[in-house]
């Protein structure tokens, strides 16, 4: 479903999302106890419930920008075999609910995936006569030319992470869709990448910058905001955790009190805050 949209300057960007639930999310961060959540008292109500439950989402930002539009990350995909049964063999109204935020997949310019996990690229293909063919076929596909090569070499060191490649990101090389970039790579004048390195080797987080105004798109170097009050908390799919720890520390001190609106890849509604300094930590206001 369409969900939030934000303007930062000229650039328009909206949230569609493909899964938003309670609970489910301690598997991603193992330290993030309820009793430990609710210590956090600023999560609730937006990203933990009374109990201590984690709120979280899959969805995917759409980016226009006066000249393009680029939708990053895709998330999980229908008719993919998963090894979380949530979500395995989907079958989402998600291509009708970026039609009906005036997004039809024609129309996007530009797939971004912020890295190749499962639940940023599955939307990269859709299944037609049985094989797996571009989903946005006008599109070039952004990827990190770090994370490509990683997970090529690596993905049978993954649980599953080879039938992702071969359903979801071999395919759109096999097109000639994929422009492989580098993790400062300018898209447009007003969309850049940043290195945000640790949960996975080449991992990107995105910033808009458009008359003044900023925005940032987290991508996965933190799951929940729960981390920006415990960066040590480490998410459980982190390929180096100690430089997925001081990535988070070195970014958080770059956005903090800061007007950047921060968007979250994994952040349930609203979504989107700016960062604080919190003593020794820092919160996000929404």
């Amino acid at each position: 479903m369409a969900g939030e949209v934000w303007k930062v300057g000229q650039v328009k960007i909206t949230r569609v999302v493909e899964i938003e639930a309670t609970g489910g999310m301690s598997r991603i961060i193992p330290d993030a106890t309820r009793e430990r959540v609710q210590e956090i008292g600023w999560l609730y109500p937006h990203f933990a419930d009374e109990a201590g439950r984690m709120r979280g989402a899959i969805h995917a930002l759409i980016v226009e920008t006066p000249d393009r539009t680029i939708i990053v990350d895709t998330c999980i995909g229908n008719d993919k075999q998963r090894g979380v049964s949530a979500w395995n063999m989907l079958d989402t109204s998600f291509l009708a609910d970026i039609t009906a935020a005036g997004y039809p997949a024609e129309r996007i310019d530009n797939v971004l995936c912020t890295h190749l996990h499962v639940d940023h690229v599955g939307w990269n293909t859709k299944l037609v006569d049985g094989a797996w063919v571009p989903t946005f076929a006008n599109a070039r596909y952004l990827m990190g030319n770090t994370e490509f090569a990683h997970w090529r070499a690596h993905a049978d060191q993954m649980d599953g992470q080879d039938i992702i490649m071969q359903d979801s990101v071999l395919p759109i090389l096999d097109a000639g869709l994929v422009d492989l970039v580098e993790t400062d790579h300018q898209i447009c004048p007003e969309v850049r990448l940043m290195a945000t390195p640790g949960h996975t080797p080449g991992h990107v987080s995105v910033m808009i910058e458009s008359d003044g105004e900023k925005a940032f798109i987290t991508g996965d170097f933190l799951h929940h905001p729960c981390q920006l009050a415990h960066p040590e908390w480490s998410s459980a799919p982190d390929s180096d955790p100690a430089q997925a720890i001081a990535t988070r520390r070195e970014t958080y001190a770059q956005l903090a009190d800061e007007p950047i609106l921060v968007i979250g890849t994994h952040f349930a509604t609203p979504t989107a805050g700016y960062l604080k300094r919190d003593g020794e930590a820092w919160r996000l206001d929404v």
